[in-house]
């Protein structure tokens, strides 16, 4: 309608302009005049019209250029940023082998500095084939050393975890991982079989090694699923003594440290007598990391519980026996919910261990306790070397290196 209006003004001027020129010069003249005039008016404005639609395009140009930088730029910026991340995942993923590699090279000394075991002169041989306890019982010391450093240099070393439950909904909470080593021949070694063996020996560090590891295993692959549930990992005195192998371990739960919530240290109240300075500064820095820490074993209650919290402890674990029966064999003659009192006053959470009835967990359950553990919630079961396998080829986790025999 515009353009209709502007060419019918160009037009009636033209007309006009052309009727004066018609009234002074003539018919030829005046329709020549009004033509030219009225073809002049209506170019000047196409060409107005042209000259603006290309400025309208150069701006819509220049504005396409500015978005495409814009855009180009913020693509350039995350492309940087996606390089720092693969870069720095790349640089924790180093750090983890290499930290793997320091550990099983001083593993392999540890295995260099123990003896071939032999069997003492007229020491009767061992049967090959009876049952588990059996076989084990019939072992001389030195054959049975032989053993646990075998299943040790082989990996023959099998997880278990036990419940732990959060009363009185008894949900499940924790898992308590305990490891069992296994003969050439299939019979289990039980912790209490061989760390009195081992720990002379200094293999302990070797046992801690291997379950910590399938311990950070086992919690990567809970974790996909329920980020509430955690993994107590005992680690021995030993361990914790040894200026080596613990500044390792700490090495290497940094780089784990993103499971800070979902791993607690275990810890045998014997292992903290001995403790110097550097050995509490040790557990300081693993509680900076992000992991709590559990006492357990307890053979007294006269403890420096201020100093525990600061140390980075957060679980106590007591015998239900000794909550229900009074703890005069700790040295605390106390009831169970004054000692649950104590500890809380504390900020220390109780544990109680070893609950074996419902007759037992209705008098927790009078105290308050908070936590318990025992087969009345469940005894320890064996993780399958299957799904451990399964879980080292699903790469989200780190797999288990195979310790190499000793020369």
């Amino acid at each position: 309608m515009t353009r209709a209006l502007i060419t019918a003004t160009y037009l009636l001027f033209s007309a006009t302009v052309g009727l004066a020129v018609y009234l002074f010069a003539g018919v030829s003249t005046g329709f020549l005049s009004g033509l030219v005039l009225a073809l002049g008016c209506l170019q000047m404005h196409s060409n107005a019209r042209n000259r603006r639609a290309r400025r309208i395009a150069e701006r819509e140009i220049a504005g396409l250029r500015r978005r495409l930088d814009q855009a180009l730029g913020e693509m350039g910026n995350r492309i940087d940023n996606v390089s720092k991340v693969i870069e720095t995942r790349t640089s924790l993923q180093s750090g983890k082998i290499m930290t793997e590699l320091h550990v099983l090279e001083s593993l392999m000394r540890n295995f260099a500095k123990v003896p071939e075991a032999t069997v003492p002169t007229g020491a009767p041989a061992a049967p090959r084939q009876r049952s588990t306890r059996a076989c084990r019982d019939a072992l001389g010391e030195s054959e049975l050393l032989q053993a646990i450093r075998l299943a040790l240099e082989q990996t023959r070393v099998d997880l278990c975890l036990q419940p732990i439950v959060a009363l009185p909904q008894r949900k499940l909470r924790f898992y308590e991982a305990l490891s069992r080593l296994r003969g050439e021949d299939g019979s289990v070694i039980m912790p209490a079989q061989y760390i009195r063996l081992a720990a002379p020996a200094g293999l302990m560090p070797s046992v801690d090694n291997l379950l910590l590891y399938r311990c950070v295993q086992i919690v990567r692959r809970l974790t996909q699923k329920q980020r509430d549930i955690g993994v107590f990992c005992n680690i021995s005195g030993d361990s914790l003594n040894d200026a080596e192998f613990f500044p390792q371990i700490l090495e290497f739960m940094h780089h784990n440290r993103d499971l800070a919530g979902q791993i607690v240290f275990e810890f045998a109240q014997e292992a903290l007598q001995p403790l110097d300075a550097e050995g509490e500064a040790n557990l300081v820095r693993l509680s900076k990391l992000g992991f709590a820490l559990s006492l357990d074993q307890l053979k007294s209650l006269e403890m420096d519980f201020p100093k525990l919290r600061k140390l980075g402890f957060l679980y106590v674990k007591v015998r239900a026996g000794m909550l229900i029966e009074g703890a005069e064999s700790v040295k605390a003659a106390t009831a169970a919910v004054d000692l649950k009192k104590l500890l809380e006053r504390h900020g220390l959470n109780l544990i109680a261990e070893r609950v074996e009835d419902e007759g037992t967990l209705r008098q927790l359950l009078e105290a308050r306790v908070d936590f318990a553990q025992g087969y009345l919630f469940g005894g320890p079961r064996a993780v399958g070397e299957d799904w451990l396998r399964t879980l080292a080829q699903e790469g989200d986790i780190t797999p288990i290196v195979p310790l190499r025999k000793a020369s």
